[in-house]
């Protein structure tokens, strides 16, 4: 387990995943591109202390297809850096730089053009305190050891807010036509940070960031009864070949979408 410092992640292919000592706890961090794609894996995950309890975790999500896609992640993902990276040399509050990391990411990507825009989804981690920030379809996720889902953010996208609502349910929303028809990015016009409550995590907690690699490929319920209890890197080796295998023999009903696969765990010790 590495040390706990500042690291990103870009155009990974991991078999397995790696573990860090982060904000007085474990993470476990995973990235691949899809199995059936030839350009490189467009996610992308830094892994931002901001002391030896506090820090950011967070997935950016490329979504144009090619390498302007990746650049913007990039892009955003220095934009949050150099924002935490003021906050712990300057002083001040936390949250406030997450949200200013944020809007400067949008900033980036807005001057760099292309028309790519990635998705992002980040928790701050403080004195055992989590609060999530996303804008799009990545998601966070914070389970208990007994299948309590404490925090779940909600997609930036029609289909989204219709199962938030209560219109659509998990299973047809994985299989919804407009699923993947978003209606939120950072560096657009009207991005718009949301911002969750923060939650006290309890000793046996898993947060959970991730791409819509693993949302689409997973079912809510499998995330959680995965994520939820053992080691975190015996959870990660399940997870990665249930999705692989989602993804490359798919089954009738059940959900599959090859696509980049990204995701970040975190358990405080």
């Amino acid at each position: 387990m590495s040390v706990d410092t500042a690291a990103a992640f870009f155009e990974c292919d991991m078999t397995i995943g790696e573990s860090h000592q982060f904000a007085g706890g474990e993470s476990v961090v995973f990235s691949a591109p899809s199995p059936v794609k030839t350009t490189p894996n467009e996610d992308a995950v830094p892994l931002l202390p901001t002391s030896e309890a506090s820090g950011i975790l967070a997935v950016a999500d490329g979504v144009r297809g090619n390498r302007c896609g990746a650049e913007t992640v990039r892009l955003a993902i220095h934009a949050l850096e150099a924002a935490l990276r003021s906050f712990s040399n300057r002083g001040g509050h936390l949250s406030s730089s997450s949200v200013k990391g944020l809007d400067n990411a949008t900033e980036a990507v807005s001057r760099f053009g292309g028309g790519a825009a990635p998705t992002m989804a980040a928790v701050e981690i403080s004195g055992g305190v989590a609060r999530p920030y996303h804008v799009d379809d990545s998601m966070a996720l914070i389970v208990g050891d007994r299948d309590k889902i404490k925090l779940q953010t909600v997609s930036h996208s029609s289909v989204g807010y219709a199962v938030e609502a209560g219109v659509l349910e998990e299973n047809e929303a994985l299989h919804h036509k407009d699923r993947h028809l978003v209606s939120n990015l950072v560096g657009t016009e009207a991005m718009r940070i949301e911002i969750a409550s923060a939650i006290r995590l309890a000793p046996r907690d898993t947060v959970i960031v991730a791409s819509d690699g693993l949302f689409d490929n997973l079912r809510i319920d499998e995330i959680v009864e995965n994520f939820r209890k053992g080691p975190l890197q015996w959870a990660v080796r399940k997870v990665i070949d249930h999705c692989r295998t989602r993804m490359q023999s798919p089954v009738e009903g059940l959900p599959a979408k090859p696509d980049d696969f990204t995701f970040i765990l975190f358990r405080q010790s």
